[in-house]
C-alpha cells in the first residue's frame, strides 16, 4: 500500500537537514540548519514533506509538531548566491519566457505544499521558536495550529526585493492586517501575531516545546477517526469555500511578481555579487529601520541577530 511504502521509505532514509522523533504518539520534526537560521534549501523542503508523509503513515503517531533548531523557526527560502555569485531568480542568461516559466513552476509548487499539509490525516502544530520569515512565515501560516514563543518574530521582507505575500494571511487574519504587514514587509512580534489571530497562543520561550506537546497530547486523547475527519472538515471546507481558487490566483500573480525584475532589484543583486549578502540586506532593509516591532535598530541592521540573518527571503 502507499502508506506502507511511504513508511518504509521514511524509516530507511537518513535526513540531512532535519531531525525526526516519534515519542508518546507525537512526531517532532525539527528543521536543522541553524547555521543559516533554517533557511529552506531544496533538500530541506523535500525532507520536510517526506517527513510529513512518514508521520502520516505511522500508526503510532497522532500529532505532528514542526519547529526549528537554534534561534529561528525558519528564515525563509535560501537566498544565498549560487555558483559564480549569481542570485536565485537572477534573469541573466535566460530568455524572458524561460524566466517566467521557472517562477510559474516554483510558485505553483509552493501552493501545492500547503495543500499537502492540509491533506494529512494528522494535525500539524507549528512551534515558532524565533524568526519566521518569508517561506518560514508561510509554513506556520499553513499549519493547523501555531504556538509562538515570546521571542518569535514574523515578517515577509521579500516584498522589498519584489516578491509576493500569501493569500493565506488574508484568509486567516483579514485583509486589513494582511495589507498592513504584507505591503511593507515589516517585522511584527508574537503579541501582534496573536492579536490579529495568526497564532493560537504566545508562551514563554522556555515553555514553547512543553506547551506544544501538552496541546498535542490533548489532541491525541481524542479518537483518531474524529481527529482525522474533523481536520478534514476544517481544512477541506476551507479549500471548498474558495481558498483553493485563491491559491491558484496567488501562484499566477506570485510568478508575475517574482519575474518583475527591474532596476531596483538589479541594483540589489549587484550589491550581493560585489559586496555580499550582508550588504544586500542592509541595502534592502536598511531604509525600513527601525522596525515598528522587534527587532528594532535605529542604526539600520546593526544587531548581531540581524547581521547573522544572511539567508532570509
Amino acid at each position: 500500500s502507499l502508506k506502507k511504502n511511504l513508511l518504509k521509505r521514511g524509516r530507511s532514509m537518513a535526513y540531512q537537514d532535519l531531525k525526526y522523533e516519534l515519542k508518546d504518539g507525537i512526531v517532532t520534526i525539527t528543521m536543522n540548519r541553524p547555521e543559516v537560521m533554517n533557511a529552506l534549501s531544496e533538500n530541506l523542503e523535500r525532507e520536510i514533506h517526506l517527513a510529513f508523509d512518514k508521520a502520516d503513515a505511522e500508526r503510532k503517531a497522532r500529532v505532528i509538531i514542526l519547529t526549528g533548531e537554534g534561534a529561528a523557526f525558519c528564515a525563509g527560502y535560501d537566498q544565498s548566491p549560487k555558483k559564480g555569485g549569481k542570485k536565485k531568480g537572477d534573469p541573466a542568461g535566460r530568455s524572458i519566457a524561460d524566466f517566467i516559466e521557472g517562477w510559474q513552476r516554483n510558485d505553483n509548487k509552493i501552493a501545492d505544499n500547503w495543500v499537502h499539509m492540509w491533506k494529512l490525516g494528522k494535525p500539524i502544530i507549528a512551534a515558532v521558536n524565533g524568526w519566521a520569515m518569508g517561506g518560514g512565515f508561510w509554513y506556520q501560516l499553513a499549519a493547523d495550529m501555531t504556538i509562538a514563543s515570546k521571542k518569535a518574530v514574523f515578517a515577509q521582507p521579500e516584498v522589498r526585493h519584489i516578491s509576493n505575500t500569501s493569500y493565506l494571511m488574508t484568509a486567516l487574519c483579514g485583509w486589513k492586517a494582511a495589507n498592513r504587514w504584507g505591503l511593507t514587509g515589516d517585522h511584527f512580534d508574537a503579541q501582534e501575531a496573536y492579536r490579529i489571530g495568526m497564532v493560537n497562543e504566545v508562551v514563554e520561550h522556555e515553555d514553547l516545546m512543553s506547551k506544544s506537546r501538552e496541546l498535542a497530547a490533548r489532541i491525541a486523547l481524542v479518537p483518531e477517526p474524529a481527529v482525522r475527519l474533523n481536520k478534514a472538515i476544517a481544512m477541506q471546507g476551507l479549500q471548498a469555500s474558495g481558498v483553493n481558487a485563491s491559491l491558484l490566483l496567488e501562484g499566477a500573480l506570485g510568478s508575475m511578481a517574482h519575474s518583475s525584475h527591474n532596476e531596483h532589484r538589479e541594483e540589489l543583486y549587484k550589491t550581493m555579487q560585489e559586496e555580499g549578502v550582508r550588504a544586500y540586506l542592509q541595502k534592502r532593509d536598511g531604509p525600513f529601520q527601525p522596525e515598528p516591532m522587534g527587532p528594532k535598530s535605529a542604526a539600520g541592521i546593526a544587531s548581531k541577530k540581524e547581521n547573522n540573518s544572511t539567508k532570509k527571503l
